[in-house]
């Protein structure tokens, strides 16, 4: 399953995204916003993170206006790797080179047809281990000493 957040720059995104993942028989769980209306991403990012985080759900997708604040808030979380992605070539290496499992999207800088590509990519593309491996093992130990 997947996890889904957005603030009010992401909401139409997210809302094409639904439709893209009913499509492909993909489930998920929505955690908000319902609306265009003004609110606060730390709010919808925070919950897609501890979503991921606690296994409730296997990976999240964000979306705000840009992608860097819900990317932000979501590596707060210790075990969560996230980075605002904007095409295709990039998801690919988010998945296969650090096994991201959360992406966040630009809500106002790419459109639902680029969206598709992009998570087409991230969700196909497999984690290449070996000395990518290490490095999350790097990472983790990092997180282990400043996350506490």
């Amino acid at each position: 399953m997947i996890a889904l957040g957005s603030d009010h720059g992401g909401y139409k995104l997210k809302e094409e995204i639904k439709k893209y993942l009913d499509e492909i028989g993909i489930k998920y769980k929505d955690f908000g916003t319902n609306s265009e209306e003004r609110c606060d991403y730390p709010e919808f990012a925070e919950k897609v993170a501890k979503a991921v985080q606690t296994k409730e759900c296997e990976k999240g997708i964000l979306v705000c206006g840009t992608g860097f604040g819900v990317s932000i808030v979501a590596n707060k979380f210790k075990g969560i790797r996230c980075a605002s992605c904007w095409n295709e070539e990039v998801a690919k290496l988010l998945k296969g080179h650090n096994n991201a499992n959360v992406i966040a999207l630009p809500g106002r800088f790419i459109n639902i047809s680029q969206a598709i590509v992009i998570l087409r990519a991230w969700i196909a593309t497999e984690f290449m281990e070996g000395r990518h491996s290490e490095r999350l093992q790097m990472i983790e130990n990092i997180e282990n000493e400043n996350m506490k």
